[in-house]
């Protein structure tokens, strides 16, 4: 890739409050820039990924030697905020559960040039999980929206002793906060702000996908009724740019425990990445680390040497 179409990768300043990229030519899938902070002597890492509006588990993730609660006066933190795209057609809403991100590919207005929005999301915990691999669409935008907790939702918070109503109107007990996006999955899905901005990037709902506040803001005035949603799960996405192969990896399961199809699923990416770009030969060695210990960063891949003559 040319020196002037990376640049073109760069954050689009004034559009919204959003992350916002020119989106990348068919076959290049790389955005975004690492960006730095140096935190105060107050500073937690929840208080720098909200500021800068990344996932809490993904910051932690960029800065494994970093304490997560004292990094300390002048400490220096990798901001996460260079992104490979998920696969697939880019339209609508994407949602890589894998990573606890939303990508919005809104309709390019005539005169200008086609971007890629991306937000950190939380999705559901392990026992109530988002949908998977789901194909839907936005059926309703809301404001100020009544919630109908499911009974499944309401047997669980009276076992807990905190039950709740058949309906809980709005206001700020309302969980889907002041602006709600309705998806088309039977179960009553949901993409939404919160008030609990500290579990943005984990695994914390009952299913439904939530935002900063600002960010659903940004979000909801923007994205129309029959918007198309795809729910994705990449643990592994792939990149080539300059020549280079990047791999960007997410957990899946505790640190230092490989998934059984890992290989297959990394091997995987890196085709779709090099599909009609020519070949670019890989030892595994030189990638384990990156599987294993994935800091949710691309990565770059070294190429492997070719044999001697």
């Amino acid at each position: 890739m040319r020196r002037g179409l990376a640049l073109a990768l760069l954050l689009v300043p004034g559009l919204n409050d959003a992350a916002t990229y020119a989106l990348p030519p068919p076959g290049a899938s790389l955005v975004g820039e690492i960006a730095y902070e140096t935190t105060a002597h107050e500073d937690t890492l929840i208080d720098v990924a909200r500021r800068r509006r990344v996932g809490y588990e993904e910051l932690v993730m960029a800065n494994p030697s970093v304490d997560r609660w004292l990094p300390g006066e002048g400490t220096q933190v990798i901001v996460p905020t260079r992104y490979i795209l998920p696969s697939g057609p880019r339209k609508g809403i994407v949602v890589n559960l894998a990573e606890y991100r939303l990508y919005y590919y809104p309709k390019t207005k005539r005169g200008s040039a086609p971007v890629v929005e991306t937000y950190a999301v939380s999705a559901g915990r392990d026992d109530w999980q988002t949908p998977q691999h789901a194909v839907t669409f936005i059926r309703q935008r809301l404001r100020n929206p009544a919630w109908y907790p499911p009974k499944s939702i309401r047997r669980e918070h009276a076992a807990a002793g905190d039950p709740l109503p058949a309906v809980v109107p709005p206001g700020p007990d309302n969980p889907l906060g002041p602006l709600a996006l309705q998806l088309a999955i039977p179960g009553g899905y949901f993409i939404h702000g919160t008030s609990k901005a500290f579990g943005i990037g984990m695994s914390v709902t009952h299913g439904c996908l939530r935002l900063y506040p600002e960010d659903m803001a940004a979000l909801f005035e923007r994205v129309p009724v029959n918007t198309p949603v795809r729910i994705v799960n990449e643990p592994y996405k792939a990149a080539l740019e300059d020549g280079v192969l990047y791999l960007e990896a997410h957990p899946g399961g505790e640190p230092g425990e490989p998934r059984p199809n890992d290989e297959d699923l990394v091997r995987a990416s890196f085709e779709r990445a090099l599909t009609g770009r020519g070949d670019y030969a890989v030892e595994w060695a030189d990638i384990e680390a990156t599987v294993l210990q994935p800091r949710g960063v691309p990565v770059p891949v070294p190429r492997r040497a070719a044999a001697p003559g």
